[in-house]
C-alpha cells in the first residue's frame, strides 16, 4: 500500500507540475511574468479580447478538468462535489468541472476475464449463454459493463471492475486525507469555515461501496426493500443475480436515459408520476430512510413509455444521522413556506458559526433570495444554482455549513436534472409540502418506538443522578461569585442548536399531532 501511494504521489506530482508549467507558460505570453527562459517563446498572435472566445480563466479551467479526469475516478468524483462549491471554487472552474465525466478508453474483454474467473471461477462460461464481449455497453474509470444472456433467456447486465482500480483510489484517498491535515494546520481559518477533512470524509465514505460490488449490492437490496415499503408504482431498482467483490451480474434496466428519451413519448399523467416519485423516494430517503442515492443524475435514471422508471448505480450513496436529518427537514419546510430568515436560522444551525459570522447579514440575503425561488417549478429553477448560491452567501457571511451538505447537494442537483428531463413543470416545493404529512408521520411513530422511548428513559434516569451534582457545582460557583453574565448577539451557538434540535422535535411532534386530529375529525 505504500508503494502504491508512492507512486500516485508521484503522478499527482507530475500532473500538477504540467498545470504549473502551463500557468507559468500563459502569465510570460501575456508578458505579465517576463520569465528570461520563456522571452524567446513566439507570443500567440494577438486577437481582439472581445472577439477571442476562450478567456485565459476558460483556458485555465479546462486544463483543471483533464488533469482530474487523468488522474481517475477519485478525482473526477471530487471535482464534481468541488462544482457545487462556489465558495471555494471561481464560477469559471464551476461551469468547467460541471463537465466532468469518467468515460475512458475502452479495453479489451481480455483485461477482464482475469477478474471473472478469480470471482466467479474457471466455469464462469457456463453462467450466461451469451456476453457481448466485443462492445461494452459502458466504459467508466472504475468498471466496464457488458450485455448478457442467461441459461433461460434472461436478459442481464455484467459489471466488472478494472483491474488494481481499488488500490489506486484507496491511495488517493490517503493522500488526500494527509493533504486536510496540513491545510488545517496551515490554514486555521480556512478550515474553521471549510473543514476539508470532514468534507472528503462524507465523500469517502460515500464512495467506499464503489470499491467492492458487494456493498452496491446490498444498497440495491436496500433501496429495493424501501421502494416496496413506500409502495410506489412508477420506481424500480435491477435485481441483484450475483455480486462478488469485482463482478456484479444485475437485472436489464429496461428503456433508456432519461437524458435521451423523448417525453413526448410519455403522457402527461405518467410523466408527472414519475417525477412525483422520484422526489419523493429522495425525500423520504433523507427524512425517514436516511438512505439517499448520492448521484441520480440523468444517466442514472431509465424510463420507458408504459413502464416503470428505474435507478441504477448504487455504488455511491449517502446516509444521514437522525440529528442531521431532523435538523434537514426544517430548513426546506423554511424553503417551501417562503421563509429566508428561518432558512438562515436553521442552515446555521446543522452547521456551525465562526468567531467573525455575521447572521443577521446572512439572514438579510436569505430573506431576498428565497421569495424569488420558493414556488419555482423546474422548468424555471435550476436548483444546483440555488443551492449553491445558499452555499456561497453562508461561506461568505462565516456561517460554516455542515460536511454532508456537500453530498446532499450533489445528490438533490442530479436528481433535479433527471426530474427536468421527465416533468419540467413540477414544483419542488409543491412535491414536498404533500410529502411532510406521510414524513411527519413516520418521525412521530419513530419517536414513539420502543428503542426511542428506552433511550430518553435512559436519558432521564441519568439526568437524575447527574442533576444533584450539577446544582452544588452551581451553588458552589455562586458562593465563590464565579457566575458571570454574558449577552451577546443571538447568533446562533451550540447550546441554542441544541435547544433547537430539541424544539424541531417538539414541533414535529405537535406537527403530526395535529394532522392526526384532522385524520380523525375527517374520518367523523
Amino acid at each position: 500500500m505504500a508503494a502504491k501511494v508512492g507512486d500516485r504521489l508521484r503522478l499527482v506530482v507530475r500532473i500538477l507540475g504540467q498545470l504549473v508549467a502551463a500557468e507559468v507558460g500563459e502569465l510570460a505570453r501575456d508578458r505579465r511574468w517576463p520569465l528570461p527562459m520563456l522571452r524567446e517563446v513566439p507570443p500567440p498572435p494577438q486577437s481582439d479580447p472581445a472577439e477571442d472566445p476562450v478567456s485565459a480563466e476558460q483556458r485555465r479551467a479546462k486544463a483543471v478538468r483533464h488533469a482530474l479526469e487523468s488522474l481517475g475516478p477519485f478525482y473526477v468524483k471530487l471535482g464534481q462535489i468541488l462544482s457545487t462549491r462556489p465558495d471555494m471554487v471561481p464560477p469559471a472552474m464551476i461551469a468547467e468541472l460541471q463537465n466532468l465525466h469518467d468515460q475512458v478508453d475502452v479495453r479489451p474483454f481480455s483485461v477482464f476475464e482475469p477478474q471473472l474467473e478469480r470471482d466467479l471461477g474457471p466455469d464462469w462460461k457456463y453462467r450466461f449463454d451469451d456476453i457481448d464481449t466485443v462492445e461494452p455497453l459502458g466504459a467508466a474509470s472504475l468498471a466496464q459493463v457488458y450485455r448478457a444472456r442467461l441459461p433461460g433467456g434472461r436478459r442481464a447486465v455484467v459489471k466488472i471492475q478494472r483491474p488494481g482500480i481499488r488500490a489506486s483510489v484507496l491511495a488517493d484517498m490517503a493522500l488526500l486525507r494527509k493533504a486536510a491535515r496540513i491545510v488545517a494546520r496551515t490554514a486555521p481559518k480556512f478550515n474553521e469555515l471549510i473543514d476539508l477533512e470532514a468534507m472528503l470524509g462524507s465523500v469517502f465514505d460515500a464512495m467506499e461501496p464503489e470499491l467492492d460490488f458487494t456493498g452496491e449490492a446490498a444498497h440495491m437490496d436496500t433501496a429495493r426493500a424501501n421502494i416496496r415499503r413506500h409502495r410506489y408504482r412508477t420506481l424500480q431498482v435491477p435485481e441483484v443475480l450475483h455480486a462478488t467483490p469485482r463482478v456484479l451480474v444485475q437485472s436489464m434496466a429496461p428503456g433508456e436515459s432519461v437524458r435521451y428519451t423523448d417525453k413526448r413519448a410519455f403522457s402527461e399523467r405518467e410523466r408527472k408520476e414519475i417525477g412525483r416519485e422520484l422526489l419523493s423516494f429522495m425525500y423520504r430517503g433523507y427524512f425517514v430512510d436516511r438512505f439517499f442515492h448520492a448521484d441520480p443524475h440523468a444517466g442514472n435514471v431509465f424510463a420507458m413509455p408504459g413502464g416503470p422508471a428505474t435507478l441504477i448505480d448504487w455504488g455511491m450513496v449517502g446516509r444521514l444521522d437522525r440529528r442531521t436529518s431532523l435538523q434537514l427537514m426544517p430548513l426546506l419546510m423554511a424553503l417551501a413556506t417562503n421563509d429566508g430568515h428561518g432558512l438562515a436560522r436553521h442552515w446555521a444551525e446543522m452547521g456551525r458559526s465562526t468567531s467573525w459570522a455575521n447572521f443577521p447579514a446572512f439572514a438579510s440575503d436569505m430573506a431576498a433570495f428565497i421569495p424569488r425561488v420558493s414556488s419555482a417549478s423546474l422548468d424555471e429553477l435550476n436548483f444546483g444554482v440555488s443551492f449553491t448560491t445558499v452555499l456561497e452567501k453562508a461561506t461568505k457571511r462565516g456561517i460554516a455549513s455542515a460536511p454532508t451538505i456537500s453530498l446532499l447537494g450533489k445528490s438533490f442537483a442530479n436528481l433535479e436534472g433527471s426530474v427536468r428531463c421527465l416533468a419540467p413543470e413540477l414544483a419542488l416545493s409543491e412535491v414536498f409540502q404533500s410529502e411532510v404529512r406521510t414524513i411527519l408521520m413516520a418521525l412521530v411513530g419513530e419517536m414513539v418506538s420502543l428503542p426511542q422511548l428506552g433511550r430518553m428513559a435512559m436519558e432521564l434516569m441519568l439526568a437524575g443522578v447527574v442533576a444533584p451534582d450539577q446544582f452544588r457545582s452551581v451553588l458552589s460557583d455562586a458562593a465563590n461569585r464565579r457566575i458571570a453574565l454574558d449577552i451577546r448577539h443571538p447568533l446562533p451557538g451550540p447550546a441554542e442548536r441544541g435547544a433547537g434540535r430539541g424544539r424541531y422535535a417538539g414541533l414535529l411532534a405537535l406537527g403530526a399531532l395535529a394532522l392526526l386530529l384532522d385524520h380523525r375529525r375527517r374520518i367523523r
